[in-house]
């Protein structure tokens, strides 16, 4: 455990995570060429995005149900295959939007496959504090795969064009593969110990009890209110909302992206220690993301007029933090479920945020079209992706997030009540605990 080799293949299991996060999120910086090239609407490219998270939140229990019983690496190579081929099928696709839906089908199946395969390794390798910092590691590595889309396959797709962009990510894919194939293992021994269902029966029964457990619950609210957000605006429409609502140029617009990344690379270990600290109190840690996400942008979207270009980079800096935030989500999955389950339930944690993401997308979509089509009624020029338009359907956003902090907090009361009733832990609310700390510090002379 936590040997060379544990880091060895938790370094090429990242890596394949990150071809998969270059795959999912290269949509996002080939929306405007997308939506020119296949001549379509806001709402048919929502859906374009939405149809492949839908697939992905799709699978997620499926995946979660096969994790437990053939094991991450079998996925991890079977996931990238699909995204190869779907990366391929997107960079041949005519100008017509049915070929390309189907890519994306694969593209989110493949993805499906691939992050929590890598997360249902860790446990095997790695133990004790180190373990929840990993899994921030994890995530917050993974999403260099959002830079590889932002810089370089921006610039290969605005220079050589549609194909030998998406055809050179497929490939990418194909060499993750192969490393993977040679150089992971499942566990010090070889495989991943688990205690997999013998039937499918027994697998469906497995699924409803990490369900019930609230913990599992807490993990799936905590995912869907801090992930989808960054979610919705680096894989579809922050590129658009750049350029048409802030004037930025689709090389800026593109290149901003990669802010969102830094600001998840450097807040994840601050939040992996915090979260190795202070275990009971990371849905606290969930809230106060949440909060800083929904007041950055109520500034934004209230700023009269266009908001200068310095507002943009703090909006990306702290919508950027719901990535690394997510992860606590599925550290809630781990400490509330056994290990034979723990595929499953990660399963059912990752849905939450791409589950909030695709309906955010179409809904924002719809608002575009909808609010455009009223300003050309009204004699006006067509202006899809202007900041009005954009003040407006953004709005959806406090609509969704806000139903999952309700989920969030009722979740959160009846995890504590099943913490204390069964292993004696009450959780006081946090300011009385911060009272009760204050209380006992001794006085400073």
């Amino acid at each position: 455990m936590n040997s060379r080799r544990a880091w060895l293949v938790w370094g090429v299991a990242v890596c394949a995570y990150v071809v998969a996060v270059l795959q999912r999120s290269s949509l996002g910086v080939s929306g405007v060429e997308a939506q020119q090239l296949f001549g379509i609407s806001a709402a048919t490219l929502s859906t374009l995005a939405v149809v492949q998270l839908a697939v992905y939140a799709g699978l997620q229990i499926p995946v979660g149900v096969l994790l437990d019983r053939v094991g991450p690496k079998a996925l991890i190579m079977t996931g990238g295959c699909l995204l190869a081929v779907g990366q391929a099928v997107v960079a041949f696709a005519p100008p017509t939007i049915g070929v390309a839906v189907v890519g994306r089908v694969l593209v989110g199946a493949g993805d499906a496959m691939t992050f929590i395969s890598v997360l249902r390794l860790l446990p095997s390798w790695f133990r004790g504090p180190v373990l929840p910092q990993v899994s921030q590691w994890t995530g917050n590595l993974g999403q260099i795969g959002q830079v590889l889309s932002a810089v370089p396959l921006s610039l290969v797709l605005h220079s050589a064009g549609w194909t030998p962009a998406f055809l050179g990510a497929a490939s990418l894919s194909v060499l993750a593969v192969v490393a993977v194939l040679l150089l992971v293992r499942e566990s010090p021994l070889g495989r991943v110990e688990r205690d997999a269902p013998a039937t499918w029966g027994e697998a469906a029964r497995q699924l409803g009890e990490s369900v019930r457990r609230p913990g599992t619950r807490l993990g799936f609210w905590s995912h869907f209110v801090t992930q989808s957000s960054g979610t919705v605006f680096s894989l579809l429409w922050g590129v658009p909302f750049l350029v048409g609502g802030f004037g930025f140029s689709p090389a800026q617009a593109a290149g901003t992206l990669t802010v969102l990344v830094v600001s998840g690379v450097v807040v994840g270990p601050v939040l992996g220690v915090l979260m190795a600290r202070w275990p009971l109190r990371r849905s606290n840690l969930v809230l106060a993301i949440v909060t800083a996400m929904g007041a950055t942008w109520a500034v934004v979207l209230g700023w009269p007029g266009t908001p200068p270009h310095w507002l943009a980079y703090v909006l990306v800096v702290v919508i950027g933090i719901g990535g690394p935030g997510s992860v606590i989500g599925f550290d809630f999955a781990r400490t509330f479920n056994p290990v034979r389950s723990l595929g499953v339930a990660t399963g059912v944690v990752n849905v939450g945020g791409f589950l909030a993401s695709f309906v955010m997308m179409f809904l924002i979509g719809v608002v575009l079209d909808q609010v455009d089509a009223a300003r050309v009624a009204s004699g006006a020029a067509s202006d899809l992706f202007s900041f009005d338009s954009f003040r407006l359907a953004f709005l959806v956003q406090y609509v969704v997030v806000g139903g999952g902090v309700v989920g969030l907090l009722v979740d959160r009361r009846r995890t504590r009540r099943r913490l204390h009733l069964e292993e004696g832990i009450q959780v006081a609310p946090l300011w009385v605990a911060l009272d009760r700390r204050l209380r006992r510090r001794p006085p400073t002379s």
